[in-house]
């Protein structure tokens, strides 16, 4: 795997070099073939080259009965260009000139036409460009100079054996600067690669569970290693946390089952002894059994409808009906209803409202769920000489106070007190049932776009502080 991938990053590199390579070579030729066959100025300007310039003005030469003249036509392209003429006959003597300097020979040999071709300049600013004229039975050789510092021509000897062993030599050159290249290319993308590399492994790791293979963030990829450890920690205590998730889960469906399982006992028990023909039971008896029945199945059906409930709250299935309602009368109301239940006549518990009418947007059935549920788990966790005060107060929002002086909650339960699932160490006989109502109560006034906070300490008591939005008043003036 570690081969494969710095081989082919190298062998990428390496290709899209050649490729523009190519490209650049074939859009050049394309482009000086276009010049060429449709004569459009692409590359070069479209430009008569000075060669091409001698060799054509011999038409602007005429050669009449009286001698040799340039044409006015001719004068003209030579004005333009900065240039002189001038004419020899066969012995290389001057017979005609146009503009030509003060100091040119007068007279050529062979030899000095080829030196001034090649060799002589007139001065550094001007190239002498050589031309011949037909005159039918005489020829004639004339110089063009032209005067352009930026024109040059240069004359190049060499020997085809020494070219060739220059080609030969630059051909082994041109082999080790491609065996360098690909040695650099290979050290370049191998250290492009070998983090890389890493990389996968331990997103590999990642996807196998394996959180504490950690690496140590170096390199250009230093900060993507850095992130693939601080996601290996992550997970890791997602793991850590769904795996006690899992357990309280395990334990939750436990004590519902030892819940549901004694009050369906004690059901089907006296259903069997009712039904026994063997037994006669006097009405009195009959009414008792069939209470106990009755307030055992009452008590399946709350563990189930808080099972069904706590489901829709944490689906967002549950429709909030809101209405302004009068959290003091509401809350007095829930605090009756509690002491004149027999099982808690005997408790403490009193109620404090500083105004008589405290209005909240809420729905009344959920809000009395959730408020009720907060009290009762003040009840039974603590013991039976509890004193409980639940207050409700307008602020700038509506205010609710449920404050006991029992037992407290241990810190480290205290954050997992609204979990589902979770029970207490406190939790004794009296509290049984489906141990959501803490989750369900929080999860009521979330959905109410309140706030619910929970304050304990050990052996001192526990208070609950609850925030609910109060509707808007609007006040008309005279």
């Amino acid at each position: 795997m570690k081969w494969k991938l710095t081989g082919q990053y190298l062998l990428s590199v390496v290709l899209v070099v050649i490729l523009v390579i190519l490209i650049n070579v074939f859009l050049t030729l394309a482009l000086v073939l276009v010049q060429i066959g449709f004569d459009i100025p692409i590359i070069l300007e479209k430009e008569t080259s000075p060669e091409q310039f001698t060799r054509e003005f011999q038409d602007r030469i005429h050669i009449v009965d009286d001698g040799v003249t340039i044409t006015e036509e001719g004068k003209n392209e030579l004005l333009a260009k900065h240039a002189w003429i001038q004419i020899l006959d066969e012995n290389g003597r001057e017979i005609a000139g146009y503009r030509v300097p003060e100091g040119v020979t007068k007279k050529y040999t062979p030899t000095d036409i080829i030196q001034m071709y090649k060799y002589q300049e007139v001065n550094a600013d001007t190239t002498i460009f050589i031309g011949e004229k037909d005159g039918g039975d005489r020829r004639y050789s004339y110089f063009i100079g032209i005067e352009n510092p930026n024109l040059n021509r240069y004359v190049i000897s060499y020997d085809n054996q020494v070219f060739f062993r220059i080609s030969k030599v630059g051909t082994v050159i041109f082999i080790i600067d491609i065996l360098v290249a690909l040695w650099i290319g290979y050290l370049f993308s191998k250290r492009l690669t070998q983090p890389l590399y890493t990389l996968i492994e331990g997103i590999k790791n990642l996807a196998h569970q394996k959180f504490h293979h950690l690496h140590k963030p170096q390199g250009i990829y230093e900060h993507v290693f850095d992130h693939v450890n601080q996601l290996s920690h992550q997970l890791q205590a997602n793991e850590k946390e769904r795996k006690k998730l899992d357990q309280l889960k395990e334990e939750w469906i436990a004590n519902i089952s030892h819940d549901l399982k004694t009050p369906l006992a004690s059901i089907q028990g006296f259903s069997e002894m009712i039904k026994d023909p063997d037994y006669q039971f006097t009405i009195d008896e009959i009414r008792e059994y069939a209470g106990i029945i009755e307030k055992k199945s009452l008590y399946i059906k709350e563990v189930i409808d808080d099972l069904h409930l706590s489901t829709r709250l944490k689906n967002k299935e549950l429709s909030i009906r809101k209405k302004t309602v009068n959290m003091v009368a509401l809350m007095r109301n829930m605090v009756i209803d509690i002491l004149n239940d027999p099982e808690y006549a005997d408790r403490q518990i009193e109620f404090h409202a500083k105004q008589e009418n405290v209005p909240a947007e809420v729905d009344e059935i959920l809000i009395r769920r959730a408020i009720t549920n907060l009290i009762y788990n003040a009840i039974v966790h603590n013991d039976k000489d509890v004193k409980i005060d639940v207050s409700v107060e307008k602020k700038e929002r509506t205010h609710i106070t449920i404050q006991d002086n029992g037992k407290g909650i241990k810190k480290e339960e205290l954050d997992r007190i609204f979990d589902r699932y979770y029970r207490g160490t406190n939790t004794g006989d009296a509290h049984k049932g489906s141990g959501l109502g803490m989750a369900i109560a929080n999860d009521i006034i979330q959905a109410h776009g309140g706030e619910i906070a929970i304050h304990s300490v050990e052996k001192h008591g526990t208070t609950i502080e609850i925030q609910l939005l109060s509707p808007m008043l609007f006040f008309v003036g005279k």
